[in-house]
């Protein structure tokens, strides 16, 4: 048993992480000791896209850069320290929680080194289980606080699945999010790294396009539109993830659009033009069709058919008043005929 957990014992502190009492040690620390940990989700997908670790020097930058940590430098300035310590592993002094917070305390020891030369540490034991850790940080980002943005959230949970093979449903326990968003999230990040666009503010375009059922028939029936939109997405042709959302289902809706959008015959924005004068944006339209889909189903007309009684006779009704305004509708679109 190391030091920090016969210190832990001793005074009976513990912090609960998943069900789990590990002991920690509350103390104070010089901030100069701390180190950064490296898989902290806030900067792993900026500074690790080519798959190399980064450095202390490298994170510490890249978190003095980021707008929330020069607004904590001013809010612990105003407070004269921390309100809440930042969590740490023994002996090797990584910040598992609060890698802002210890920058923010890097930038105040730029001009105060005195003041702002020692940090309160909430110290874990050295040999903490990772699956711990990695439950810890979800309980305090995705569960607790929910401050990370779904790119970082999705990036945790994948590498998580990956480095330490946890299926989808004990992540979902883990964290508390349906089995269903932890696949969603993610596939949504693995599709961003097969197709080369890590690209942080472009996860609400992937999301879209990975969430719609319409899109995911074109991404079956059309060779080569996986790589088509990634293009555009990354050009700014397809410029918002709105029209992600919007737009590009409407287009998918509409064969000839489609195919000509496929082939590259059509831009976006003439695929799009020329799907919504196909009826492909009308709202008749679409439940006209689904509707007679619907009607076109065997097991539906089977179940039509095989109505006994006065069932059958209320069906055979409706079925003659739809005939009727049928005729009468199609009289008013084609007067001519």
């Amino acid at each position: 048993m190391n030091t920090a957990q016969e210190s832990a014992k001793a005074t009976g502190e513990t912090l609960l992480i998943r069900g789990v009492e590990v002991p920690v040690v509350t103390s104070t620390i010089a901030q100069k000791d701390l180190r950064f940990f490296v898989d902290n989700p806030r900067v792993y997908s900026i500074l690790r896209v080519d798959g190399e670790e980064p450095s202390q020097a490298d994170i510490e930058r890249k978190l003095l850069e980021m707008d929330h940590v020069k607004t904590l430098i001013q809010d612990i300035k105003r407070d004269g320290g921390l309100t809440d310590p930042v969590v740490v592993r023994a002996q090797s002094l990584e910040v598992l929680e609060g890698n802002s917070r210890l920058a923010a305390y890097r930038g105040l020891a730029k001009t105060d080194p005195v003041k702002w030369g020692r940090m309160k540490v909430r110290l874990l034991p050295a040999d903490i289980d990772e699956s711990l850790i990695f439950a810890l940080l979800g309980q305090y980002h995705i569960k607790g606080k929910k401050d990370w943005a779904p790119f970082e959230q999705a990036g945790f949970l994948y590498r998580r699945s990956k480095a330490h093979d946890i299926d989808s449903s004990k992540l979902a326990l883990e964290i508390g999010l349906s089995k269903r968003k932890v696949e969603h999230l993610i596939a949504v990040y693995q599709f961003m790294l097969d197709n080369g666009d890590p690209d942080t503010s472009k996860w609400s375009y992937y999301d879209e396009y990975l969430k719609s059922s319409t899109i995911r028939k074109a991404r079956l029936s059309q060779q080569g539109f996986d790589n088509l939109v990634v293009e555009k997405i990354k050009s700014g042709e397809i410029a918002r993830a709105v029209d992600v959302r919007d737009r590009l289902p409407v287009i998918c809706s509409a064969s000839k659009a489609l195919q000509k959008f496929s082939t590259r015959t059509y831009g976006f924005e003439d695929a799009h033009e020329h799907a919504v004068e196909a009826g492909a944006d009308s709202t008749p339209y679409k439940k006209l069709a689904k509707f007679r889909q619907w009607l076109a189903r065997p097991e539906v007309e089977s179940a039509l058919s095989h109505a006994q009684g006065e069932t059958r006779k209320k069906i055979h009704f409706e079925l003659d008043k739809l005939a009727g305004r049928i005729e009468a509708v199609s009289a008013k679109l084609n007067p001519k005929k």
